[in-house]
């Protein structure tokens, strides 16, 4: 049985205010030392399950074409998403043999440079697929992604969420390191939210509760870490789901028509728990992923409308502290 605790109901505006402790300064701050942190120019393009063999997966990372597939033997491949030959745009193109194969004027690429086409190189972590691009990125490559530990994947259940809006990666950063808005902002999900534990002298810490069902209501204690500029990790150290992880990628798309930037929020989240039911729950992953991917919509529909938010006052000059 999951740990469930009854939890008196109250009004939204009479939970406790968390507006002084949560500090512009001390958000920027820890904005700031995780953009100083190397990524080795890896992005993320998405969730491993999405680049399926047979067919291509197309992405524009930083307003480059991107496209992805899987050769013979399954691993994940990419290079620029624009053919060599005229141009064609190859995530519209055709996987045959492990090769992708232009609409256009069937020239097949199978990962091996080509008339000037460059493989780029990636990594498949069996959650997320990454593409390094150093061009792109401009710091000094790293051999495989900054990727934080995991729950083993035999005891645990993934679901990875995307969407994206009109922002740049650092104010979904931003928001990941502001964890004092969960209760004010998610009502519907947290409950008796508190920091106890805060940089420069601690860790960014977290008790709350999450909200099941009714009044019940499961407690935890959470630490976010940014291990890399583009990514903050909540990760559960005490209570339910213990050593559970949401990692939040944010990979820049490019712009849109209007020249503002695009963002897309990359979410994996990956649960595990010790009990006997969560075994059946494994069993039934297909079933249980959506329901962890429409949980972690809901929440980002707010979300990004702060990152948003952010973005507009920042760039106008308008931003607070």
């Amino acid at each position: 049985m999951i740990p469930l605790r009854p939890h008196r109901p109250r009004p939204w505006h009479a939970q406790r205010p968390t507006w002084r402790e949560a500090r512009p300064a001390l958000i920027d701050q820890a904005l700031k030392q995780a953009l100083a942190r190397p990524s080795g120019n890896w992005y993320v393009l998405g969730a491993s399950r999405e680049i399926v063999p047979g067919r291509p997966f197309g992405r524009r990372i930083g307003g480059l074409e991107i496209v992805a597939w899987r050769d013979r033997a399954g691993r994940l491949r990419a290079g620029p998403g624009a053919c060599p030959h005229l141009g064609a745009p190859l995530w519209r193109a055709r996987v045959v043999d492990g090769a992708v194969v232009c609409h256009w004027h069937g020239l097949a690429l199978d990962g091996s440079p080509c008339a000037g086409w460059e493989p780029y190189p990636t990594h498949d972590d069996g959650v997320l697929a990454w593409v390094r691009l150093d061009e792109l990125g401009g710091e000094p490559p790293l051999e495989r992604p900054v990727i934080p530990a995991r729950p083993h994947p035999a005891r645990s259940i993934d679901a990875v969420f995307t969407g994206v809006g009109v922002c740049e990666p650092e104010d979904v950063i931003a928001n990941r390191l502001d964890p004092w808005h969960g209760g004010w902002y998610h009502p519907y999900s947290f409950t008796d939210l508190t920091v106890v534990g805060a940089p420069p002298e601690e860790e960014l810490t977290v008790d709350v509760s999450f909200k099941v069902a009714g009044c019940a209501v499961v407690p935890v204690r959470a630490r976010f870490t940014a291990p890399e500029p583009r990514t903050v990790v909540m990760q559960i150290i005490e209570g339910e789901g213990r050593t559970s992880v949401v990692e939040t990628h944010a990979t820049p798309l490019g712009s849109d028509s209007r020249g503002r930037p695009r963002t897309a929020v990359i979410e994996a989240v990956i649960a595990t728990s010790p009990r006997p039911g969560f075994a059946l729950a494994r069993k039934a992953s297909p079933l249980v992923r959506p329901l962890m991917r429409r949980a972690a919509a809901r929440l980002w529909r707010d979300d990004l409308a702060y990152a948003e938010r952010r973005w507009l006052l920042r760039t106008s000059g308008r931003f607070p502290g």
